[in-house]
Formats: C-alpha cells, structure tokens, sequence
C-alpha cells in the first residue's frame, strides 16, 4: 500500500509504504530514516536486502514527499467544486397530486447527503401522519429526500404548518410554510385541458358532451 497526505494549513507531508504477507505486515518504508522496518523476523532478510539499494530508497522517498502529493493536489484541483460544494444549492417545494393527497415537503440539491426533513405545527415537531422518504442520489451527485404529511385542507388552513430542512454544514434552515399559494400541483391544470378538449368536440360536432 503506497499512499500520502498533505495538510493545506501547514503544508506539512505525510505517506507510507508498506507491504504485507498472509494477512499481516512485512516491511514499512520509514521516510525520518529512508530504511525499512521489519515487524516480524521473517522480513528482517527483506529489510536488509532493500536498504542496501540506495537509490531504490531515494525513488521511495521522493514518489511519497513530492509526486504523489503533487497528484494529490492536481485531484483536489479537478475535483474542487465537487468537494468543496455545500448545501446552498437546496431547493424545497411542497407538492400535492390532489387535493385529498398527502402534501410532500420535497428536497433537492443538498450535498453532503446529511440532511432532516421534518414537519412542525404550530412551532412544535409534528410526526403524526408522517411518512419520511429515504435519501436519494441525483445525478448531478447531490441529494433529494422528501416527507409526506397526511392532512385534511381544512385542518392546515386553521392551523400553522411548516416544512423544515436542516442541511449538514448549513446554519440556515429551508423553510415552507403549508398555504394554497406554496402548493405545486398540476390537477387543477389537467381538470381545465379535459373542459377545454370537452368543448372543443362539442363545438365541431355539434353533440351534447357533458364532462365531470
């Protein structure tokens, strides 16, 4: 195994090198010494044969302090704005198929995947007729998660109900309160096209259609 570290705030370097046999440790790569370390005695051969290659430990020592955390830093560099991004992209809608629907609080966007999706009314933690949906992967590599509240219209228009999402790494919470002008729905759209397509036949075929 052949792997380094570099920390950004001191520029301090860290790796290793080492190899194992049946599932124990053989030999280390000492990079304060450039020599080898052999935890068992049947690698003390093997530590003895390699550190009498000079060079063979000078290649070791310079791929662990210097290529392989210049390759670290080009992959922090290419992957900056995957690794570095945060969940300030959230978006949080509240979504009904019908009116006699649960109401999904739905969130998309976040990244990392920590996220609580959760409902309150009137200030307080609500968890009756809660469904809570499983965190799900977007193909941009960020996240949605959704919960699904099961309440008559007439109960949250007399009553205050909130949304609340609670990102990882973000102080701010998202949130949506529970009014008609909040909800997305596409039912109301599709009753008026099935009117508008009942009037369009009685117009050019001259027939009585009555459409419910």
């Amino acid at each position: 195994m052949v792997g380094c570290e570099w920390y950004e705030d001191t520029g301090v370097t860290e790796g290793v090198d080492q190899y194992g046999y049946d599932g124990e440790d053989f030999v280390a790569f000492d990079l304060k010494t450039k020599t080898w370390i052999a935890p068992t005695p049947q690698a003390v051969i093997t530590k003895h044969k390699w550190e009498r290659d000079i060079a063979y430990n000078e290649n070791v020592n310079n791929f662990i302090t210097q290529e392989c955390i210049e390759w670290l830093k080009n992959y922090l560099d290419y992957g900056k704005s995957t690794l570095m991004r945060t969940g300030t992209e959230t978006h949080v809608s509240l979504l009904q198929k019908t009116p006699s629907s649960p109401v999904t609080c739905h969130a998309t966007g976040f990244y990392p995947s920590g996220v609580m999706v959760f409902w309150q009314k009137d200030g307080q933690d609500h968890h009756e007729d809660v469904e809570n949906g499983e965190t799900l992967h977007n193909d941009d590599g960020t996240f949605q998660k959704s919960a699904h509240l099961t309440v008559k219209p007439e109960e949250w228009k007399n009553n205050k109900y909130q949304c609340v999402v609670q990102v990882t790494g973000i102080k701010k919470d998202f949130i949506k309160s529970l009014t008609e002008s909040e909800i997305q729905t596409n039912w109301g759209k599709t009753n008026r096209a099935r009117n508008l397509a009942c009037l369009y036949v009685t117009k050019y075929l001259f027939s009585t259609i009555i459409c419910k």
